[in-house]
């Protein structure tokens, strides 16, 4: 996980709309930039639902929400429309922002060790440096964690 304090590692990653993000174009506002493992699995679920259904009051704050997998820009675009999600999902297949921000880690499974995304939610400030970084988060009450955070 990367050190509170330090400047947001740069990315450029497609949405499920296949528009590309950067984070540069949110200077200024606050980011919550939430790193999960897979669409369309129950916690993963739970976790972007909880950020649908609070997103009004994130934009209220001036906050943007940002989901990110390594899932496709076509997998993003069925889960956001299965659950009518009102943020960007971004796809990093290649794992460069999600080994920027050193969430590839590895997993024990039933005993069995691989490789994946740990659940990993940052908050970035408007000047891009990280203000807050959680790891091994709870799925569901993270988007109420986050939003008393900002």
């Amino acid at each position: 996980m990367l050190e509170v304090g330090t400047k947001a590692p740069a990315f450029e990653l497609p949405d499920q709309n296949g528009v590309v993000h950067t984070l540069e174009e949110y200077r200024g506002k606050k980011v919550i930039l939430y790193f999960y493992p897979k669409d369309n699995t129950p916690g993963c679920t739970k976790q972007a639902c909880n950020f649908g259904q609070l997103y009004p009051q994130f934009t209220e704050k001036g906050a943007v929400v940002l989901g990110v997998s390594k899932d496709s820009v076509g997998s993003h675009k069925k889960f956001e429309e299965k659950y009518n999600l009102p943020f960007p999902l971004l796809s990093d297949p290649e794992l460069s922002c999600i080994q920027a921000y050193d969430v590839w880690k590895e997993k024990v499974n039933y005993g069995k060790k691989s490789m994946g995304v740990v659940r990993t939610t940052y908050l970035i400030d408007e000047n891009g440096v990280i203000e807050k970084a959680f790891d091994k988060v709870n799925a569901e009450k993270n988007p109420e964690q986050m939003l008393g955070e900002i």
